[in-house]
């Protein structure tokens, strides 16, 4: 697949799909629209009135090529009345894409706005939304068309810009990224196994400048993570611990700490889930997935931050040896913790993580994690919760939300349900009450950042989609990537 820059014409780009974008209240006198009507000697404006669309945000409208417009298929993109985000004409390369290979090849997209942020935007929506999980998929149930090419249209005079061609080429970098992660998730337990996560990580930092120190059994036991041996103690599977590593080469700058939970499967441990619970628990690693495409992106940008990825790894079964309610075990941090469900072990392998992190020394530190199912009943499918001990840093991540489009929402840690995690024969519980079991959860967690300014980010949600929703697909979605890189690129030097 290739992207390009171009000031040909609307008129005469010789593709599959033209894709253009229409917005503001006025929109149906839009020149261009009004361009593409005389093209399309009248049909244009006469099809869209005979249906009655309306240009609402993410609806489409389609028509066949005809009279002077070389187009095989035109498609119009509704936009809105507000302000043209960037996340916006995301969206609107994402549904052009999606509409193209249903059919064809070749894309032309106009660009509503060509400054770096919008191209950028339009480089990533076009490469995620080429996006297709076919791994699997044989004979006729291959896919038949993909992207082959896609222009970007200008409608200015004068040549593209190098700066212009370096946005689309960050806009491409940001979009594999995203994909990676996705790819990740919808590959299932069989095929991606902790010592696999770990294994990709490590091959895709070579590629990309990034260094990566990966840890098996016997490197966890000696770094000291008893709690994620414990987790692991089930399973006929290796446990890994990596660490990645981006390093700009600047004299000083910040340096931020993602850490990731990398459950390649969770089937609740002795605390046994249903058989329909089990479905998708391939995707308890999304936060590792997460964490991963970020610091590569971090790196493919040269961004002028030190960006480091800690990921813990193993998957959650019930063999013989299987870690069991009422079971105490110490930590990295020291603490000890006693076992309350075994369905709860993700918070147990980012505790590990995360003091480990903490003796990074970072000015941030944030997680990803498909926490907890309580954080989806609180906020639905769509969202993920903002829990931080750190204004500055929480209103950061608000910020950078906003700017990529995730939905984020700021979660409470409560104090008073501190108590709950209080163990008569240990230092903790590692769960309390169903009653605001993320915020609970969450509460565990800061037990092992110590001073740390940190946010945890429950992905449980969002990292995994039932159908094709906004700029998401259907299954892994690589929620959490784009805010990632708006906060990193927002840091002052």
């Amino acid at each position: 697949m290739t992207i390009s820059l171009s000031t040909e014409s609307l008129v005469s780009i010789n593709v599959d799909l033209l894709a253009v974008g229409v917005s503001g209240k006025n929109w149906l006198k839009d020149p261009t629209l009004l361009r593409l009507d005389r093209a399309c000697d009248g049909a244009l404006l006469k099809s869209i009135k005979q249906e009655e669309w309306k240009a609402k945000v993410g609806d489409t409208f389609r028509l066949s090529g005809r009279g002077r417009l070389k187009a095989k298929r035109l498609l119009l993109v509704g936009m809105g009345d507000a302000e043209l985000t960037p996340n916006a004409q995301r969206l609107l390369a994402v549904k052009a894409v999606r509409e193209l290979i249903a059919k064809g090849s070749t894309l032309a997209l106009l660009a509503p706005h060509t400054d770096d942020a919008a191209l950028s935007a339009l480089a990533d929506g076009i490469t995620t939304g080429a996006y297709r999980f076919a791994r699997y998929l044989t004979g006729d149930r291959k896919p038949k068309h993909a992207l082959k090419r896609a222009v970007i249209l200008l409608d200015q005079k004068a040549k593209p810009s190098a700066e212009a061609r370096a946005a689309i080429a960050a806009g491409e970098a940001i979009g594999e990224s995203v994909n990676l992660a996705r790819d990740l998730v919808n590959i299932p337990a069989n095929d991606l196994t902790a010592t696999g996560l770990a294994n990709v990580a490590a091959h895709e930092s070579k590629r990309f400048g990034v260094t990566c120190k990966v840890f098996d059994k016997k490197g966890i036991e000696k770094l000291g993570m008893p709690l994620l041996l414990a987790v692991n103690r089930g399973s006929t599977e290796e446990p890994r611990f990596f660490h990645m590593t981006y390093k700009p080469g600047l004299a000083k700058c910040p340096k931020v700490v993602f850490v990731g939970k990398g459950l390649t499967f969770d089937s609740g441990g002795l605390c046994l889930k249903t058989a329909d619970g089990m479905m998708d628990m391939k995707m308890d690693m999304a936060g590792a997935a997460t964490t991963i495409a970020i610091v590569l992106a971090a790196a493919r940008l040269q961004l002028p931050v030190e960006v480091h990825g800690v990921v813990a790894s193993t998957d959650n079964m019930t063999g013989g040896n299987a870690y069991r309610p009422g079971d105490v075990y110490p930590s990295l941090d020291g603490k000890t913790v006693e076992i309350i469900n075994t369905d709860a072990e993700g918070r147990l392998v980012l505790a590990d993580a995360l003091a480990y992190a903490r003796a990074l020394d970072p000015d941030y530190m944030l997680d990803h994690a498909t926490l907890t199912g309580a954080c989806m009943v609180a906020l639905g499918s769509f969202r993920a919760g903002l829990f931080s001990n750190d204004d500055g840093l929480r209103q950061a991540y608000e910020a950078a939300a906003k700017q990529s489009g995730e939905k984020f929402w700021p979660m409470p840690l409560d104090d008073d349900m501190r108590d709950q995690l209080k163990s008569g024969i240990a230092d903790l519980k590692h769960t309390g009450s169903r009653n605001g079991g993320a915020i609970t959860a969450a509460l565990f967690l800061r037990e092992f950042v110590g001073k740390a300014k940190w946010a945890h980010l429950d992905i449980a949600g969002p990292g995994m989609g039932s159908e094709a929703r906004g700029i998401h697909p259907k299954g892994g979605t690589g929620f959490g990537v784009l805010t990632a890189l708006e906060f990193l690129k927002a840091l002052p030097n």
